[in-house]
């Protein structure tokens, strides 16, 4: 079993920063096998892909409307991902969510192949 719990969301005016952190308590299995993604949904859309980091550290993937604006990292000996989210506009407010997928690496980009969820962090950002 995967508990996870986002943070680190707010208010921000546009242009500003915020760095998300999900919080990862795994029973029976260890941290660095899983493959972690961070999605966002906002009001009236559906739940969309943002970033995922592979269970090895060494593949990121980005959607193409966040890629540069946007970095996806993990600490394993904190059991912790990381979304850092830079030059925020009011298109970024949303509900963040963290989920975590094990082991295999493949179409991460995809809601439906994570395994946990973690309830959200919402982010607001006002123009």
């Amino acid at each position: 079993q995967v508990q996870l719990v986002e943070s680190g969301g707010g208010l921000v005016q546009a242009g500003g920063s915020l760095r998300l952190s999900c919080a990862c308590a795994a029973s029976g299995s260890t941290f660095s096998t899983y493959n972690m993604g961070w999605f966002r949904q906002a009001p009236g859309k559906e739940r969309e892909f943002v970033a995922a980091i592979s269970y090895t550290g060494g593949s990121r993937f980005y959607a193409d409307s966040v890629k540069g604006r946007i970095t996806i990292s993990r600490d394993d000996a904190k059991n912790m991902v990381y979304l850092q989210i830079d030059n925020l506009n009011p298109e970024d407010t949303a509900v963040y969510y963290c989920a975590a997928k094990r082991l295999s690496a493949r179409n991460l980009w995809r809601a439906s192949e994570y395994d946990y969820w973690g309830q959200g962090t919402q982010v607001t950002v006002s123009s």
